[in-house]
């Protein structure tokens, strides 16, 4: 069945993503806390519904085609709400949301040929380091006496992980991938 248990927590997650926009772009108290509420509970969904899905034997098609597309739309969303605030530079955030777009479109190319990418630890790595930071931006000032420090200097890391864990993808699969169609 389509609709299980991990399937609906990617829905989940999916669903909480407009709501989180509207609450990072708003201007009332305390939206730090409701932002990094909201985040907390879409990464927590995340966790569970991989865990979940292999747990229970539910991996379904569908779980396999929205956990990554609802990984990317919060990730990217959350990332251009920041632009937005302020609060991440625009180049930075277009370096990391342009580095999933082509390692997504990669695998891609490599499905289609009969290739899986399966996440390598660097990518786990990257997606770990970028939900912790993307937490620490959220709370920004609101974090304890001076760790939102932490945040920009955790955004530089994100953004080399991921240029880094990008060029590994492409350098370990392109042979097999991005061969010539014959004439």
């Amino acid at each position: 069945m389509a609709l299980n248990l991990p399937n609906l927590l990617t829905f989940l997650r999916i669903l909480c993503i407009p709501g989180l926009v509207l609450v990072i772009l708003s201007g009332f108290q305390g939206r730090e806390f409701l932002a990094f509420g909201l985040f907390s509970l879409a990464t927590l969904t995340d966790t569970l519904d991989g865990f979940w899905a292999r747990k229970m034997r539910q991996i379904t098609s569908l779980g396999q085609l929205l956990d990554p597309i609802a990984d990317k739309l919060l990730v990217a969303s959350v990332f251009i709400c920041l632009v937005g605030t302020g609060t991440v530079k625009a180049w930075m955030a277009v370096i990391i949301i342009g580095r999933e777009l082509a390692v997504t479109g990669f695998r891609a190319i490599a499905a289609s040929q009969g290739v899986a990418i399966p996440a390598s630890l660097l990518g786990k790595v990257k997606m770990a380091l970028e939900t912790v930071v993307l937490a620490i931006l959220l709370l920004g000032d609101k974090m304890p006496d001076g760790l939102s420090g932490l945040g920009p200097i955790g955004l530089w890391l994100v953004m080399i992980v991921a240029v880094v864990s990008a060029a590994e993808y492409f350098i370990r699969y392109s042979r097999r991938i991005l061969t010539p169609f014959p004439k």
